[in-house]
């Protein structure tokens, strides 16, 4: 997979809708030196609507992911949806600064998608990815068990056995002064 596969030579395409299928995995990440994924299986869809003065793109994305959870590190599939709605109209020169409208040089024919559909699946990514087995209990995993024993507020009924006789003076000094 290589960047020019994403380029769309718009010039040479009729006034109206196109649709450009794009199957996306982990090959097409490397292209951006992104490597947080462990498998990827996306299907991107892309609806380029030619009009006279402008075009109008529309990028769908799903399918998953596979990532490692945050609390566990244990790898699961992440399911993947997102949208992209990219407006390109004509200038004097290249100006990306609004993520909406895209303005490239008059003369220009043709465009590179590969930026937008890298942007639309990462972005569609969870910031906190928690494996779905924790949240209904079937995962089960060394990790998991060692978080769940050192939760706070488990604590085990010997350690009040356990305290310095000490302490309980000092306490009495607490409860005396009421």
């Amino acid at each position: 997979m290589e960047l020019k596969d994403f380029t769309i030579p718009f010039i040479g395409l009729k006034e109206g809708k196109h649709q450009f299928d794009y199957q996306i995995d982990n090959s097409f990440f490397e292209l951006f030196n992104f490597d947080e994924f462990n498998a990827t299986a996306v299907k991107a869809t892309l609806e380029f609507h030619k009009k006279q003065t402008m075009l109008e793109l529309t990028f769908n994305a799903s399918g998953t992911v596979n990532v490692h959870c945050d609390l566990t590190n244990e790898p699961f599939e992440q399911p993947v949806e997102g949208t992209l709605d990219l407006i390109v109209k004509f200038g004097h020169e290249y100006n990306d600064e609004n993520e909406e409208i895209l303005i490239i040089p008059h003369g220009e024919y043709e465009i590179n998608v590969a930026q937008y559909i890298y942007e639309m699946i990462v972005l569609s990514v969870p910031s906190k990815r928690i494996h779905p087995g924790i949240e209904d209990g079937t995962l089960q995993s060394e990790i998991l068990e060692k978080l769940e024993e050192l939760q706070p507020g488990t604590e085990k009924k010997e350690t009040k056995e356990e305290i310095d006789p000490r302490w309980n003076t000092l306490k009495k000094l607490l409860t005396d002064n009421k």
